[in-house]
């Protein structure tokens, strides 16, 4: 009996095997039926769930990845990472001492890996002296039935370059029988197209998605595998049957929570300004022969006095990863601003440091609200809100825009109910964001006022004293500015008042609600300015006391 595609190239074994027989996770039933514990463990009691044994694809993770990557939830496996895609891949699709895979070193080492463990075969299609794919080389080497899949990493690791859309389909529809697997670990440091909109469309592509690089949750281990559904079917056989545990699943949903999204694109934007600034300096650099253009969040180099350079390295205690017995080269990951330049510093780029922005991270979330905040005290460009009160993302931009900071400020909210916890709790995360950026206070104004507008006049004095205080004097004629309840203006300085940890007191009269609104914001916006400013080049703390 002929086999259907891809059971045809799948190993026989795993064809016929059954998928082990997991619960799908917990249900409302009463659940005598996987020997676990009734009790929750401590010392987390309360948390729900962990005494329970999880569904091998926790449904409503696989339905976030799936809207993540454009896929449907079907065409989607999530695993340990990226990694246990291509473990499951070798044991589904190779036999041990009989199929091949096909990589293109220098390439990520763990296709390798994994084709020894399994007893698979390697074929090698090296690039080029310049790092190219040679594609014509690639198909012929394929051609075999013996080699199930090849692996193209773009942008590929090490060497930070990548492969053309057309490149790709050309290798699949050149190779219908085998399975072309697309290493995207990187795909959103790049300005290439990811190709996961061709899952089914090209039956024999598979694309490989990590949250370890862009979405910071390398420590968590959560990556998809994204191919056609009979593809995923076979490769749920040789899943383990419990690959997320319950804490790994709530981590990632929280960090991959729509409110979080707009930080997401703000520190990606900041790692590609990062990777030039590196690449630029590092271009400068005795110690550095070339910097290879580069895709991803790193840059492979061409060094020299290469025992000079890891001494110094050594020196600053920077550790780069060594690719000499390999390819020759080193390659150099983009971290944080402050950690790029103790890097330049090590190779002995002498640029002089400038000061570091100061940037706060909020996350909260509630049952009424999940808010993400990032603000920048010394970028005043990166300023996008959304709260779902165009009012209020009006009076914000004010603050964000006389304030001289940038604000990426996102909520999603009760607003079915009221605009109460909406416009509290970002007032709160807000507060506490930029508490966070403005450190230990070295070298700021501390204190600030202001300010008139059209017939309203708003007097506005802030001290950040680390002591929450809030004064607000004023009566509006209406109950609301469009969707806006007035109620809740003088309640948004207080709640900001209490987490940034300063004296809030506005003063403020006038005949229109609109205007002593804008007014209020504004003015704080104002008075923060020269409050959060650096004096000069002053490193003290404003305080007889010695600390705010």
């Amino acid at each position: 009996m002929t086999k259907t595609w891809p059971n045809s190239i799948a190993r026989e074994a795993i064809v016929e095997m059954s998928v082990y027989s997991a619960r799908g996770g917990a249900t409302d039933a009463l659940h005598l039926d996987a020997n676990e514990n009734p009790y929750a463990p401590p010392p987390v009691v309360g948390v729900s769930g962990y005494n329970r044994y999880p569904a091998q694809q926790p449904e409503k993770l696989v339905q976030r990845l799936a809207g993540l990557y454009g896929v449907k939830p079907e065409q989607l496996m999530v695993g340990r990472g990226a990694d246990e895609g291509i473990e499951c891949l070798l044991r589904a699709f190779c036999e041990a001492g009989k199929d091949s895979i096909l990589t293109c070193p220098p390439t990520f080492g763990y296709y390798k890996t994994c084709a020894d463990i399994q007893g698979a075969n390697v074929v090698e299609v090296p690039l080029n002296g310049d790092y190219a794919w040679d594609i014509p080389a690639i198909i012929k080497a394929a051609k075999p039935a013996t080699v199930k899949m090849v692996f193209l990493c773009s942008p590929n690791n090490p060497t930070g370059n990548s492969l053309t859309r057309e490149a790709i389909l050309e290798v699949c529809d050149a190779l219908p029988e085998t399975l072309i697997v697309v290493d995207e670990a990187y795909i959103e440091f790049s300005e290439q197209e990811s190709l996961a909109n061709q899952i089914g469309t090209v039956r024999n592509l598979i694309v490989l998605r990590t949250l370890s690089k862009a979405y910071a949750l390398a420590g968590v281990r959560g990556g998809s595998l994204l191919a056609d559904p009979a593809i995923i079917q076979l490769l749920l056989k040789v899943l383990p049957p419990y690959p997320i545990g319950r804490p790994v699943e709530t981590t990632i949903m929280n960090a991959l929570a729509p409110s979080a999204m707009a930080v997401h694109a703000q520190r990606l934007e900041e790692t590609i300004s990062e990777r030039k600034r590196l690449a630029d300096a590092l271009a400068q650099s005795d110690y550095v022969e070339t910097v290879y253009p580069s895709d991803a969040n790193f840059v492979l180099l061409k060094i020299n006095n290469a025992e000079a350079l890891f001494a110094r390295l050594r020196e600053f205690n920077v550790k780069i990863r060594d690719y000499r017995s390999t390819t020759g080269r080193v390659r150099v990951s983009v971290g944080s601003p402050d950690e790029n330049t103790i890097a330049l510093q090590a190779f002995g780029v002498s640029k002089q440091a400038k000061r570091s922005d100061r940037i706060g991270e909020t996350f909260r979330k509630t049952n009424e609200t999940d808010i993400s905040v990032r603000v920048n005290l010394d970028d005043i460009s990166q300023t996008k809100i959304q709260t779902g009160i165009g009012f209020y993302d009006h009076m914000l931009e004010q603050i964000s825009k006389h304030g001289g900071m940038g604000l990426t400020l996102s909520c999603e909210g009760d607003l079915h109910i009221d605009a109460h916890h909406t416009v509290e709790d970002t007032a709160l995360a807000f507060g506490a964001a930029l508490k966070q950026a403005l450190g230990d206070k070295a070298g700021i104004g501390r204190y600030g006022y202001v300010i008139p507008m059209d017939e309203t006049q708003a007097q506005v004095a802030i001290d950040l004293s680390g002591r929450p205080a809030a004064v607000f004097r004023g009566e509006f004629p209406t109950d609301h500015v469009g969707d806006f309840p007035v109620e809740m203006c003088p309640h948004f300085f207080e709640s900001l008042a209490q987490t940034l940890g300063a004296a809030i007191h506005i003063d403020v009269k006038g005949d229109n609600s609109h205007h002593m609104i804008e007014a209020c914001f504004k003015g704080v916006g104002r008075a923060l300015r020269p409050a959060l400013g650096i004096v000069g080049d002053s490193n003290e703390i404003p305080s007889t006391k010695g600390t705010l």
